[in-house]
């Protein structure tokens, strides 16, 4: 697949698509309304985003330390850590846990990581069903489509939507309510959880000083997923650990915040291992995949992996004037917006996704929301430096850029030809792309430095 063509084919479809523009535009009207109300509760905001970024960039220049430290406190409590180098590997584990276990049956919590894997499809080719418990995720795993969006699955979609799905599918009313849609996805999915053989979750935190992993959820499916099936798994790339327990504090606060508007999300969740002895809930045994996936890849650029402190609140997505306009699943990657547009040409490589990294009016509004200060609008820049510099540009962009640079610096060539020329040469070859939505610019029949010139010769007298 050549995925900057199927990006620019999709992103031409959704930039003109009114239905999904006006959408999108209320669903983020309201995220922008409660994340001013969130933020006004932070006495100092600043401080703390610096601190958080402060404590980020701690972890990923010690994180040959703290990954050990947070798999020797976990594995003292009775549970398993696994090291995956990539996709594949992750899932040949998966696997192999679910076989171990004769499991069926996989209920699974909101998790980005499991995407990066393709987790449900991959399961289901081994004959093991695997069902999405987050309402969000549910809907769109019912239209077999992946999320929209880092934190909202289902961004795109009204409740119109939701309940012609649910009135198909289900036979519910066509004109619901979201609270019917609601009570009737909980009927749906509470016998799973009593069902299912195996819960899979992802991980916004690992903490390394107690060995334990932190969920937050306004839904209570990841405590469910947990609590219930035998045997829990937990997928988290190796970025998210944080040095103690108390840093939660900081973090928590600072996803909910950004990520919905919340003070705090309703579930708040630190698992430490399997079930103890002196325990009544809890699965029999618990695994830790940590999952690299070309994490290290960018861990290895020294200025651009800052990109790694991302705590996945979505705030960038919501703020990116590309995102809002040409949606999530233009970008054909897990994560996508301004986060996924630095982080996965070093996930996934450059030579395929350098693209993402130009999808960017570079407004800076990415680098202004971001809750651990990542520099978004930097590291696209340093992406774009990274593939010239490797050379996967194509041959009529560095054509293009080379005469373009050439003009710049030399006045004599950008005044070579006239206004008319120019003009011709815009219409006969920029039509199609940069004329097919907008008028193409007028060129003056004199540039401006032959006017100023001709202004001077005729003004000796000008005193400036």
């Amino acid at each position: 697949m050549n995925f900057a063509e199927d990006f620019l084919a999709k992103a031409d479809e959704k930039a003109f698509d009114t239905q999904h523009r006006n959408t999108i535009n209320f669903n983020i009207g309201k995220y922008n309304t409660a994340v001013a109300r969130g933020l006004s509760k932070f006495e100092n905001l600043e401080a703390s985003k610096r601190k958080a970024h402060v404590t980020k960039w701690r972890v990923m220049e010690n994180l040959d330390k703290f990954l050990p430290e947070f798999e020797a406190n976990f594995q003292r409590k009775g549970g398993k850590v696994i090291w995956a180098n990539d996709a594949k590997e992750a899932q040949k584990e998966i696997l192999s846990i679910i076989q171990k276990h004769n499991g069926k049956s996989v209920i699974k919590s909101k998790s980005m990581t499991t995407e990066e894997l393709h987790l449900n499809d991959f399961l289901a080719e081994h004959g093991i069903e695997s069902l999405e418990s987050d309402l969000g995720e549910y809907i769109v795993q019912l239209l077999g489509q992946p999320p929209y969006h880092i934190v909202t699955p289902a961004m795109h979609l009204s409740k119109e939507d939701i309940a012609r799905l649910f009135n198909e599918k289900f036979g519910t009313p066509a004109d619901a309510t979201p609270e019917q849609l609601t009570q009737k996805a909980r009927e749906l999915l509470r016998e799973k959880y009593l069902k299912a053989d195996i819960g899979i979750t992802g991980g916004n935190f690992l903490i390394a000083d107690t060995g334990s992993i932190a969920l937050t959820e306004n839904e209570g499916n990841a405590r469910l997923t947990t609590t219930f099936p035998k045997v829990h798994i937990a997928i988290v790339g190796i970025e998210k650990v944080v040095p103690s327990l108390t840093d939660l504090d900081l973090f928590w606060p600072l996803l909910a915040s950004h990520g919905t508007g919340q003070n705090l999300t309703v579930y708040n969740t630190v698992l430490g291992g399997p079930r103890q002895e002196n325990e009544t809930d809890g699965p029999e045994e618990m695994y830790v995949i940590l999952l690299d996936n070309g994490r290290t890849n960018l861990l290895a650029q020294k200025e651009q992996r800052q990109a790694l402190y991302c705590i996945r609140c979505g705030a960038c997505l919501n703020a990116c004037p590309v995102y809002k306009n040409i949606g999530g699943h233009s970008y054909n990657t897990t994560y996508s917006g301004p986060i996924g547009s630095i982080i996965t040409p070093h996930f996934k490589g450059m030579n395929d996704f350098k693209h993402l990294s130009y999808a960017s009016s570079l407004c800076g509004k990415c680098t202004e929301v971001c809750p651990v200060k990542i520099d978004i609008h930097k590291m696209l820049l340093l992406n774009r430096r990274d593939a010239a510099a490797q050379g996967i540009n194509s041959s009529t962009e560095k054509i293009g850029w080379n005469l373009w640079k050439r003009a710049m610096l030399k006045r004599s060539l950008m005044d070579f030809f006239g206004g008319k020329t120019k003009n011709f040469l815009l219409k006969t070859f920029f039509k199609k792309s940069w004329g097919k939505y907008r008028n193409m610019p007028e060129i003056a029949d004199k540039s401006f430095s032959k006017q100023w010139e001709e202004y001077q010769k005729n003004n000796n007298d000008l005193s400036i």
